[in-house]
């Protein structure tokens, strides 16, 4: 059989991995808990035993593993140092290091989680046939990554792509900072969480009617629900979020000039009444091109880090 490569997706609760052949087939997927005990000691070895037992219950052996991509949720230099991961524990690590030498000695690349996902949706997802994309991924946070060329900018200390730590509200009027410490973060306003922040900040500030407050925990699904079945106060925290992230694509385009913003995670999925908002506030900023960066879709969900993390060691290869 042809040489395979594990891609593997390092999240704070779980990691992804996949088993996947040169031409982007996906062999075999499947999670494993994030052990972050003891300072997160546990994550490669865990890693390495499960990839070593998927392999042989898979039909192969560890000499046909020609390489692993691992994708981690911070800054990771080029020679694969990690100085922190907040979310796991875990200081002054390289996980390239330590994976390369549980397997083997295999080759391994190690990427930020956002920049993998971003090359995953370039290689099999939205983003196929094109080459300079720029990637958002709405979650909990805002993750975002650079392609250009095909290929990953992850910046000389690994922070390229942070778009969600542009400061895009100066006057920030809510008393948390952001987790980065700065205030007034793109984060903190069209995340899942900002989202919601903004949607109860809107509630406290008026009292108009809405659906919305008879929801306990209001999430960013119910305020674009809500807005999509007509709610006014919905529409108008929906519209104030998006307007944010429409602006910052439009500054990020005047500085990257990508073909396509490709826009994943859980937000996302209010799809193309998400889309349209954006390009509301989008289309005004772009004046110097009459083709402006299409926003579409991501495609691969949860997946995109797998794929990116195998996609990375492969052009390696």
């Amino acid at each position: 059989m042809s040489k395979i490569y594990a891609g593997v997706d390092l999240g704070g609760t779980t990691a992804k991995l996949g088993l996947f052949k040169k031409d982007g087939t996906l062999i075999t997927k499947w999670e494993i808990p994030t052990r972050k005990e003891e300072g997160g000691k546990y994550v490669c070895p865990d890693i390495a035993e499960s990839i070593k037992k998927k392999t042989e219950e898979t039909g192969l052996a560890l000499s046909d593993l020609a390489g692993a991509g691992i994708g981690v949720p911070g800054p990771i230099r080029p020679d694969g140092y990690v100085e922190v991961i907040v979310n796991i524990g875990i200081r002054d690590w390289n996980p390239v290091k330590e994976l390369s030498g549980l397997l083997g000695g295999i080759p391994v690349k190690g990427e930020n989680d956002a920049n993998i996902a971003a090359l995953g949706e370039v290689w099999q997802g939205g983003g196929k046939g094109y080459e300079d994309v720029v990637a958002v991924t709405l979650g909990t946070g805002i993750g975002g990554g650079v392609i250009l060329g095909g290929r990953i900018v992850p910046g000389s200390k690994g922070m390229g792509g942070e778009i969600g730590h542009m400061v895009m509200d100066w006057d920030w009027p809510e008393p948390e900072a952001c987790n980065c410490g700065n205030r007034g973060c793109l984060e903190q306003i069209a995340s899942a969480t900002g989202v919601a922040r903004i949607a109860r900040r809107f509630m406290r500030e008026s009292d108009r009617a809405s659906s919305l407050r008879d929801i306990s925990g209001v999430t960013a699904k119910d305020v674009f629900d809500a807005a999509k079945a007509g709610d006014t106060l919905a529409q108008e925290v929906a519209d104030y979020c998006m307007m944010y992230l429409g602006r910052a694509l439009a500054y990020v385009s005047q500085v990257v000039d990508p073909q396509v913003f490709l826009i994943g995670g859980g937000v996302s999925k209010a799809g193309q009444y998400l889309l349209d908002l954006l390009q509301k506030h989008y289309d005004p900023l772009i004046v110097l091109t009459k083709e402006k960066a299409k926003l579409k879709l991501a495609t691969l969900g949860n997946d995109a880090g797998i794929y990116g993390a195998a996609k990375m060691i492969i052009d390696e290869r």
